[in-house]
């Protein structure tokens, strides 16, 4: 039986990897499936004033409603999957669920960004690839927004101009 854990978060993008898995899976009914949500723990100046029970509510809460386009997706095709929930760093959680539920790959979808976004951004896919020994699989998701191909690189641009004179 083949073992992959498909990370989520609920949004559009990805969802391109959990329909991906999905139509593997109706090739091979023996892939056993394994659907991660992952949420950011809370500073230490936030949990100082909420109870943990309350942070653990709040983060069941937040996965529960990022989950549940996923299961729809799942249920609806009848395919039989294992739901797991952490807070936590996303790519350490990520890199340690696949080690510990013996996952022979990740299936991780990503915005189609350009290559200097890519450069400049310290993405969870990269960080995943960094700190995993399994295979990563990366399905291509949305195309970036208008905002991520022309701002965000004028702005990096712009930023390394004035770190330049800067530096003069």
């Amino acid at each position: 039986m083949s073992r992959v854990l498909v990370p989520t978060d609920g949004s559009p993008n990805s969802l391109h990897g959990v329909r991906h898995v999905a139509r593997e899976f109706k090739k091979n009914r023996e892939l056993e499936i394994h659907v991660l949500n992952i949420q950011r723990a809370f500073s230490s100046e936030v949990a100082r004033f909420t109870s943990r029970r309350d942070r653990m509510a709040f983060h069941q809460e937040q996965a529960q409603k990022a989950l549940e386009p996923v299961r729809q997706a799942l249920d609806r095709a009848g395919i039989p999957y294992t739901v797991h929930t952490e807070v936590g760093d996303k790519a350490d959680c990520i890199a340690d669920a696949a080690r510990r539920l013996r996952c022979e790959r990740i299936v991780m979808s990503t915005a189609r960004k350009s290559s200097l976004i890519r450069w400049v951004e310290d993405s969870v896919t990269n960080q995943v690839i960094e700190r995993t020994t399994v295979p990563v699989e990366v399905i291509a998701g949305d195309a970036a927004s208008s905002l991520e191909r022309v701002g965000i690189p004028a702005g990096v641009g712009a930023g390394l101009l004035v770190l330049g004179m800067a530096a003069d």
